[in-house]
């Protein structure tokens, strides 16, 4: 079974299978892969349910090569929302795409959570017009999970990419979503907060970064979470903290770079252990370590980002994803499903606009005690 950290209990399981509307299209590898990763999820998933949206002529015949057409339904979308697309263009143009069609079967209740290997920026503006975002959010985020120290061996770093700006009240609010989702989907009762910043000092980093610094510190206590204060980019894999909150530039930044860098370890401990016959007896001798860490490593394994801050939940897979990753993907919306986790993270955004604003209006408050007690000096 593909493993997917984010899993809450499963005896919240509603009494109807969880159904997953699964955009077949748009990802780099094309259907065939996102119907072998769908495969490999419902071998290991025998109650769930999927709708696969895309080309009925392309993917039946894909179906029933992997005998799952007892489990999956496929809707028809004749078009594809392209990786180049502008997401205005695919809002104008995109009512009869897999994208599209995925999306609105959350809308309307037949599915409990979306999939896509497709366009980011698409699927975003898609969701946010179809969803809506949920009130009190300006912008949404997509929350990812990060290879850690952490007993449970990630950290989750948001925005990963939903935008690619922040201001402080939109880096506070990705505080408190974060840290609704560390609770209910990883099981931390007190998530550790961190602001990402150049330095772990006070006065350094941009003047938005230091006044989110402010106001999350201060909405700590009614949000129910800690703040560390900020980390630095080496905090990423760290013990030191469990969310790490960003603008989206600078998230997609780092996720895309620790990925790769992933993967160039493992391709250079492949080539260094099939160098000589020494190293390659050397390399079966440490087989069982080497997969121990390979595992550890593999970006496919925490394949999904969480668009956090909708009405409904979307789960956004890597476009070069396969099958492995796809699985993943799918089987952390079969989990969020289960767990309730949308309307939990609807109440918790409920609350945390109201929390955003009291931190705020602390802040200004103690600003304008401030300026006056500079006043009384200044006078006296």
């Amino acid at each position: 079974m593909v493993d997917s950290p984010q899993a809450s209990n499963p005896a919240a399981t509603s009494k109807r299978p969880v159904v997953l509307s699964v955009d077949a299209m748009g990802g780099d590898k094309g259907p065939a892969t996102v119907v072998a990763g769908l495969a490999r999820f419902l071998s290991e998933n025998p109650e769930a349910r999927a709708l696969l949206h895309g080309p009925r002529d392309q993917l039946n015949p894909m179906v029933a090569k992997r005998r799952i057409g007892d489990r999956v339904e496929v809707c028809d979308a004749p078009d594809v929302v392209k990786m180049t697309d502008k997401p205005s263009h695919a809002l104008r143009h995109g009512k009869t795409t897999s994208m599209w069609s995925a999306i609105d079967a959350v809308r309307d209740g037949s599915a409990d959570v979306c999939i896509s290997c497709g366009n980011t920026g698409a699927l975003m503006a898609m969701s946010m017009l179809r969803l809506r975002k949920a009130d009190g959010v300006n912008r949404p985020a997509i929350a990812a999970l990060w290879p850690s120290r952490n007993p449970s061996g990630f950290n989750m770093m948001l925005d990963a990419g939903a935008d690619i700006r922040a201001d402080q009240d939109d880096l506070l609010t990705y505080a408190l979503m974060g840290a609704s989702y560390a609770r209910n989907g990883m099981g931390l009762a007190r998530p550790r907060i961190g602001l990402l910043n150049v330095g772990v000092e006070e006065h350094k980093g941009r003047a938005e970064l230091k006044v989110a610094h402010d106001l999350i510190s201060r909405a700590a206590a009614r949000g129910d979470y800690e703040y560390v204060g900020f980390v630095e980019g080496g905090d990423f894999p760290s013990d030191r903290v469990d969310v790490i909150v960003t603008d989206g530039f600078t998230g997609n930044v780092a996720l895309k770079t620790g990925e790769g860098t992933a993967n160039l370890i493992s391709e250079l401990l492949k080539e260094a252990f099939n160098k000589t016959p020494l190293s390659k007896i050397a390399a079966l001798l440490a087989m069982t370590s080497l997969q121990r860490l390979r595992k550890r490593i593999d970006p496919r394994r925490v394949n999904g980002g969480v668009f956090l801050g909708l009405n409904k939940t979307v789960v956004k897979s890597h476009g070069s994803a396969d099958a492995t990753g796809v699985a993943a993907a799918l089987a952390l919306g079969h989990r969020l499903a289960l767990s309730g986790f949308s309307d939990k993270l609807a109440a918790r955004v409920a609350s945390a606009a109201a929390l955003a604003q009291d931190a705020t209006n602390d802040s200004a408050a103690e600003g304008d005690t401030d300026s006056a007690d500079s006043g009384d000096r200044q006078a006296k």
